[in-house]
């Protein structure tokens, strides 16, 4: 049972920097691999972070089974034994996000979130209808990702917060600055807003002044000191030093990421390799990052932990 009411787990989301772990594969045949992914969880738990998000987008959900993504859920709550919120993964139609839903509730999760549909496009309608049903299937606190088909504007946002009180978070993955302060201007603090642009580090600092307190980083995988800093800088306000660390590492990094479509976790992968801590390779249709291209990240990786 979840320890969260959804207007409390909103509340905790809200206070800190967000962990994203990737999901361990095995070298040989691509299965998950629980020992590795529990051990790594441990480790990144000695750093704080106000949740956790377990299969997420860069825990490669689009390549997990229903039943795979149920055992990476049940690992996370159980490795990480309260110590943080975990949050699980809904996706695809709406009868598989139901299920998922109920997975993850009967696993100890601590709230959803709710990614977009799978390959369909829909009408605004039909996707405050998706959502608003998913939500209604569960008694855990939904954050909706806003990106890809599944975009939702203010009006539809608070329509859906008047008939899901269980609908607490919103989080952003694209990037439109006039959408965002038309839902902060609107809802204000009925959700905990939440960046999910790909290397949200990059806009942390504008997307503050928006009411995005938090986000989840990719980053925090390998670099959990230099992701917390940078969160801390941001929270500060301390504009010199978000922009000397963007201009040190996270824009190299991005600029590395821009290679190839896909590299947005791949690259996660593969800092995890270059700090000696191994998560396997991606599942395809993903790629790994080429030799040249890890030495270049292992390189940027070096200068990051240098301080």
């Amino acid at each position: 049972m979840t320890r969260y009411s959804p207007t409390e787990f909103a509340r905790q989301i809200g206070t800190g920097l967000l962990s994203f772990p990737v999901t361990h594969f095995k070298e040989d045949d691509l299965s998950f691999d629980e020992n590795a992914y529990r051990a790594n969880l441990d480790w990144l738990l000695g750093h704080p972070a106000a949740g956790l998000f377990a299969a997420g987008g860069t825990g490669e959900f689009f390549s997990l089974t229903p039943a795979e993504v149920s055992r990476v859920v049940r690992a996370a709550v159980e490795e990480t034994g309260g110590r943080t919120p975990v949050i699980a993964p809904a996706g695809y139609g709406t009868a598989m996000a139901k299920e998922f839903c109920q997975a993850a509730q009967a696993a100890g999760a601590d709230g959803i979130l709710l990614l977009p549909p799978y390959l369909t496009e829909a009408s605004s309608d039909g996707v405050a209808a998706h959502v608003e049903q998913v939500c209604k299937s569960t008694d855990l606190g939904v954050i909706v990702y806003n990106r890809a088909n599944q975009i939702l504007d203010e009006v539809a946002l608070e329509r859906l917060a008047e008939r899901c009180p269980n609908l607490v978070g919103f989080k952003d993955g694209v990037g439109d600055l006039e959408l965002m302060t038309r839902i902060h201007a609107r809802l204000g603090d009925r959700f905990t807003y939440v960046g999910g642009l790909p290397t949200a580090e990059t806009f942390a600092l504008p997307y503050l002044t928006l009411g995005v307190t938090t986000y989840s980083s990719a980053i925090f995988n390998f670099l959990p000191k230099f992701a917390l800093d940078f969160y801390a800088a941001v929270r500060a306000n301390d504009q010199a030093k978000v922009y000397a660390e963007l201009n040190k590492f996270v824009l190299p990094y991005i600029a590395l990421r821009n290679r190839k479509r896909g590299y947005a976790v791949s690259i996660v992968k593969a800092g995890m390799r270059a700090i000696g801590r191994s998560a396997g390779p991606v599942r395809t249709p993903l790629t790994d990052l080429t030799e040249a291209e890890f030495a270049e990240l292992t390189r940027l990786v070096q200068l990051a932990q240098e301080g």
